[in-house]
This record gives structure tokens, C-alpha cells and sequence, in this order.
């Protein structure tokens, strides 16, 4: 579901899964950063999102230098919102000639079995389910396993970097990660909502460049 509330004066969307809370447009500054730490360069020939929620995430990739964005979703309601302009946030991303919807499974997809979405990418991008540890789908659960992650790791392309948004710290799942690979790092950001306080966390890894060839 999504819907509109009145919040500080304006209009706050909100997005309703299975009966739970999923995100907001209040704030959307960790969308950003996690944008910014999937590509320190700013720049991409590839990438691919896990979860499209509001669009948030993909509007700070599109604003980069990216050629091409693959977004798997898997609720197909929010890509139908999307292209039939339900909400301006997700309807850019479906008016974007660079960002491609996709509806299914993203780990499907990290595991190389979809045909049509294949590596290497330059970032992956995971904004799913809030992170581990507050699961909407607890078949998501799944997406976090040293399995699945591995095998998004080895989508990358050389120097590319695997980013995992979360609602707050995961230790299980970094530690996991340091299994991964060597370049683990941990991002708090403290956010403020009215008169709530949070600490989100962003995870990155990154994969090392190829080794140049002795001529």
C-alpha cells in the first residue's frame, strides 16, 4: 500500500508491505550516501538495485554518471505504480531511458540464473527489506546468507563494490561479509525523525582490480 500522511506541514509518502512499515520519503539522505558509496567515482557502465521501494535509492544512482541501472523488485504492484506515474519518486525512475524494472527475485539474479540479467556490474546495490535484521519477507532472510552475498560478490566487476543498506548495525551480517572479502567497511548515519532518533548503517565491499599482465 501506499499513501500519503501530513507530516511537519507537507506531504509524506509512505510505503506499507504486508501490513508493515517499510520506508517513507521524510528523509532520504541515506539513499544518497549509499548511492555515493556503491561509486566513489561517480561513475558506471552497469549497475543493478535490489528493491525499488519509493525510488529513492535509484534517483541518487540516476543523478551520477551511470549508463545503465537493472532494478529487480520483487512486489510487480510497484513497477505497475511506477509506470502509471502513481507517485513522482517512482515514476521518474520508469520515465528514465537508463534504469530497466525488472520483476523478481534479486537473488535469483545474484545467482546468475536469469538469463536476460547477467554481470558483471560495477556496483550492486541492496535496499531490501530494511536489512537483516527488521525482515518484511522472512524469505529474505535468505538474501543475507554468506551464499547469496558471495555469489553477488562475484557479479562484480574488478574494483566494483557490493553496498547493503540497513536500519540500524548488523554485526552477523558484516561479519559475513569479512568472510568475502578483505575491504569491509561500516557507515552509521544518524538520522533524525520528529523527535525520534535513529542510526542506520550501510555496509560496502569491494572487490580488488585484476592484476596488470606483465608484457
Amino acid at each position: 500500500m501506499l499513501r500519503r500522511r501530513l507530516w511537519d506541514g507537507g506531504d509524506i509518502e509512505e510505503l506499507i508491505i504486508n501490513g508493515a512499515f517499510a520506508m517513507d520519503s521524510s528523509e532520504t539522505g541515506s539513499e544518497r550516501l549509499l548511492a555515493e558509496l556503491a561509486l566513489p567515482s561517480g561513475r558506471a557502465h552497469r549497475v543493478l538495485v535490489g528493491g525499488l521501494g519509493l525510488g529513492y535509492t535509484v534517483a541518487a544512482l540516476s543523478a551520477l554518471e551511470v549508463d545503465a541501472i537493472d532494478v529487480v523488485e520483487i512486489e510487480r504492484c510497484l513497477i505497475d505504480w511506477a509506470y502509471q506515474g502513481i507517485a513522482p519518486s517512482i515514476a521518474a525512475a520508469a520515465s528514465d531511458p537508463r534504469v530497466h524494472l525488472h520483476a523478481g527475485d534479486i537473488r535469483l539474479v545474484l545467482a546468475g540464473v536469469i538469463e536476460d540479467l547477467l554481470g558483471p556490474w560495477d556496483a550492486i546495490v541492496l535496499d531490501v527489506d530494511n536489512g537483516p535484521d527488521f525482515l518484511i519477507h522472512p524469505h529474505n532472510r535468505a538474501l543475507y546468507t554468506e551464499q547469496s552475498l558471495g555469489a553477488a560478490y562475484g557479479q562484480l566487476a574488478p574494483g566494483g563494490t557490493l553496498a547493503i543498506w540497513c536500519q540500524g548495525p548488523a554485526p552477523a551480517l558484516r561479519a559475513v561479509l569479512e568472510h568475502i572479502g578483505s575491504s569491509v567497511e561500516e557507515h552509521i548515519i544518524d538520522v533524525s525523525r520528529g523527535e525520534r532518533s535513529f542510526a542506520y548503517a550501510i555496509y560496502t565491499v569491494s572487490r580488488g582490480q585484476k592484476p596488470q599482465q606483465l608484457s
